[in-house]
């Protein structure tokens, strides 16, 4: 049984939230190639809604947000059939990565291999306590090849190299510690701590976010000259829209309610 990518969407008041689940329980929610194009094409068709302010990206169950590749269709493959595997991992992590708003990983029970791909991919990680995270993949005889350029990121090569050579999974508090996820917390306020992190989110500008998010793509490719050169230039085109002289208005107003003759 492949695993089924669900999109639902919540419109609010400040905009649209999407979650998309990958739902294959019963198996730790892995994914065969088929499902990962399927994960990729959800995502693409997502990129378009401009009223889309966030995504939640989440696991069925709370046995595993993903449990890696199905290793079951990859002892079959051939080097053709590899390729197209690999490739579409790189489609779905791609995806999440150039899609225009924040992409938040809702973490729980194991993430493994293909599944840390693709965590490493979004923008913002919340992890359950007693999550685990491993990179196997040299125990099954293959490298690691997508999380190489993400993970170092994240939490520098010599703990990338700790994952991806040893296979020995780390726990969430060190996860926490590493830079691997940003947020810690009980199993049962998983659901409320993500909700928080939408929240703030929803709280920022629209077209703002959209615009950091570019960037800070764009930056992770940039020697710093170039960075902050690009970061100037983007600066400056927030004022082609009238977001920041709405939002900056509204802050006055407020700060001038709070505190008379400020």
């Amino acid at each position: 049984m492949t695993a089924e990518i669900v999109t639902t969407l919540d419109d609010r008041l400040e905009g649209r939230v999407a979650r998309v689940t990958v739902s294959n329980p019963a198996k730790l929610n892995v994914l065969g190639a088929s499902a990962m194009r399927a994960l990729a094409a959800a995502l693409e068709a997502l990129a378009g809604d401009a009223d889309l302010r966030v995504v939640v990206l989440a696991g069925d169950g709370d046995r595993a947000f993903i449990g890696g590749a199905d290793i079951t269709e990859m002892a079959a493959l051939d080097r053709h059939g590899a390729l197209d595997s690999i490739t579409a991992l790189h489609d779905a992590c791609r995806a999440i990565r150039t899609l225009p708003v924040p992409v938040v990983a809702r973490l729980q029970g194991w993430t493994i291999g293909a599944g840390l791909e693709i965590a490493a991919a979004c923008d913002l990680r919340v992890a359950a306590q007693g999550a685990l995270f491993a990179m196997p993949d040299l125990r099954m005889g293959l490298p690691g090849v997508i999380a190489a350029p993400l993970l170092p990121s994240l939490i520098g090569w010599g703990r990338t190299r700790r994952l991806l050579l040893t296979g020995e999974p780390i726990d969430a508090v060190t996860a926490l510690a590493w830079g691997l996820v940003e947020e810690v917390v009980l199993p049962e306020e998983l659901t409320r701590a993500v909700g928080r992190v939408v929240g703030d989110v929803l709280a920022c500008a629209p077209q703002a976010v959209r615009r950091q998010k570019a960037l800070l793509r764009e930056w992770e490719e940039m020697f710093p000259a170039s960075a902050i050169a690009r970061g100037i230039e983007a600066f400056a085109a927030s004022w082609d829209s009238e977001e920041p002289h709405i939002r900056m208005e509204a802050f006055l107003a407020a700060r001038a309610v709070r505190r008379p003759g400020v």
